[in-house]
């Protein structure tokens, strides 16, 4: 069960993008995979119409973006493609590759990948297609990285360092189907926890307990400890871990709530007007909560009983957001109209835009790396794109 083969390879060709607005693609965004954009059907004419990028240049006013497509080792199209994370203790961006059976780890300076395989895979039904699925999302522990698997229920440890795999636990069986899996992993730093969410609510599968499976992250060894009944399937999280807070949104309320990691009960519920919620992203230190819907991104303010304070209209397709607290800056990847929206968040929560990055359609998630980079899924070409500023 443990994947223990490491391979290397580098990243692909670069694409030279000036921010702007760009040109909205109406496309009728579909691949048969349950991770690619969380209830998008398939169409192999879309597929097929998908172009290499090539250089594209629109009016900007502030800021230059250099993109460079990272492509992943073995992948020779669609890869499934869900929850992947920045190491920065190591300078290191996990991805978890489901069909290919594998994680990969991008090293930030060189673009270097690893790729750890040997993760199960295997088939389910999905609205009457058959879909590949494997390891799926991607959470940093300290020292370790924690990787979820749809396909067998389980959730490994793997040394940040040395990438070498731990334990492994299944916290549901294969048996109970998508339903029971891993969705979102998360670890919560104060009390030393894997917190987990279970189902994919954007496609129409509920969490099964509609609950928080806690596993106690102490030791080497993951144990299940408890859960938490929200009522709902959760979607979407941040972590305040100063504050001791954990933020999700509910699927079937349409609720933004705040649990209390310690009391391990619901201490805030708000409305963010969102019809779909997706992804989160927080401002620690000035307390500003940003709740992606599918085509713009708002700011709440958590210090302030979940008041609106800010919002932005990115285009359709959003799913997870991303924020670098230290810039101060909100990336926003929507992937029907196949741009990356980067915007600046004053004192007030007020969000401005600065660049629209034109990406590829299907383009989905965002995770903030070093320094003015960010990193965006590319599932339908089986890449990552890495977006970086440009300093004049």
């Amino acid at each position: 069960m443990k994947p223990i083969h490491k391979e290397r390879s580098s990243g692909g060709g670069l694409l030279q993008a000036l921010p702007g607005t760009a040109g909205y693609v109406k496309i009728a965004l579909a691949v048969s995979s349950l991770f690619l954009a969380m209830g998008v059907r398939h169409n192999t004419e879309v597929l097929a119409s998908i172009e290499t990028p090539t250089a594209r240049t629109t009016q900007a006013p502030t800021a230059r973006f250099v993109t460079k497509e990272l492509a992943l080792p073995g992948a020779s199209g669609l890869v499934t493609l869900d929850y992947f994370a920045w190491d920065h203790s190591t300078g290191k961006l996990w991805v978890s590759a489901g069909n290919l059976a594998s994680v990969d780890v991008i090293d930030g300076k060189t673009d270097e990948i690893t790729k750890i395989t040997g993760f199960y895979t295997g088939e389910v039904e999905l609205r009457g297609r058959k879909v590949m699925i494997g390891p799926t999302s991607v959470t940093v522990g300290k020292d370790v990285v924690y990787v979820g698997n749809r396909a067998d229920s389980s959730i490994c440890i793997i040394n940040a360092k040395t990438l070498k795999v731990g334990d492994c636990i299944r916290i549901a069986a294969p048996s109970e189907g998508i339903a029971a899996a891993p969705d979102g992993v998360v670890y919560v730093a104060p009390t030393k926890e894997l917190w987990v969410t279970r189902g994919a609510p954007p496609l129409g599968i509920p969490s099964p307990d509609q609950s928080i499976t806690i596993l106690d992250a102490s030791s080497a060894n993951l144990k299940v400890k408890t859960k938490i009944p929200l009522g709902g399937s959760a979607e979407g999280y941040a972590v305040d871990e100063g504050r001791g807070l954990f933020y999700t949104n509910l699927e079937e309320g349409k609720e933004t709530i705040a649990i209390d990691v310690n009391q391990r009960k619901i201490v805030s519920r708000w409305q963010s007007g969102c019809d779909e919620s997706r992804g989160l992203a927080l401002d620690k230190t000035r307390r500003f909560l940003f709740v992606a819907c599918s085509d713009r991104v708002v700011a709440l303010n958590a210090g302030d009983a979940g008041k609106l304070i800010g919002s932005i209209e990115t285009g359709d397709g959003l799913d997870n957001i991303d924020y670098s607290e230290m810039q101060h800056t909100l990336y926003a990847a929507a992937s029907k109209v196949a741009t990356l929206t980067v915007a600046e968040v004053d004192n007030n929560g007020r969000i401005k835009p600065i660049a629209v990055v034109p990406t590829n359609t299907g383009a989905r998630g965002v995770v903030a790396g070093e320094m003015g980079t960010a990193y965006v899924a590319d599932p339908v070409r089986g890449r990552i794109l890495k977006v970086t500023k440009q300093s004049y």
